[in-house]
């Protein structure tokens, strides 16, 4: 049954999955970032961030698997679309362990989720390439991981701060 509610929170979830997409575009308009292929800032993880700790990991997971999918669609192949649903689902996973730890805030959950997502990448890249040297990439990946999974776990804290305050005040979640 639709209901005001249930319709607030489809469109708040609509736009979390369109801003998804744009900072996965603005991403792409930088190829390579610090000099390192293949390393990206985890600028959409922001927003899957801000739905795993507004609504559930069921969420999270339709968000993040849309933004996959057009994305990929859109600007990327399958190749692309393939190291990102490793990346996102093994990132997701750790994410919701770790929040439901209840250990870690929103930046340690980010930051976890930052490194797991480039060891999902390194696992496909392993498999494709079929030599497990790829590996060895991991750890600069990691460190690129940590450093910006706490930059937008920072961000993604304070918006969902904000985002709260706004949906308690819409009366939808």
């Amino acid at each position: 049954m639709y209901t005001r509610r249930s319709g607030r929170k489809i469109a708040y979830l609509g736009l979390l999955t369109a801003a998804a997409m744009i900072l996965s575009y603005v991403e792409s308009l930088f190829p390579v970032f610090g000099g390192v292929p293949g390393m990206k800032l985890g600028l959409p993880n922001a927003a899957i961030v801000m739905v795993l700790y507004l609504y559930t990991w069921k969420e999270a997971l339709l968000v993040s698997f849309v933004r996959i999918l057009g994305v990929g669609l859109l600007f990327g192949n399958a190749f692309s679309m393939a190291f990102s649903i490793a990346g996102a689902l093994l990132s997701l996973l750790s994410m919701v362990l770790v929040k439901k730890s209840g250990k870690l805030d929103c930046v340690g959950v980010s930051m976890i989720g930052g490194v797991m997502h480039n060891a999902g990448q390194i696992l496909v890249a392993i498999f494709i390439v079929e030599n497990a040297r790829v590996g060895y990439y991991f750890f600069v990946l990691a460190i690129s991981g940590l450093v910006t999974g706490l930059v937008i776990g920072l961000i993604s804290g304070e918006l969902v701060k904000r985002m709260r305050i706004a949906i308690r005040n819409d009366g939808s979640l």
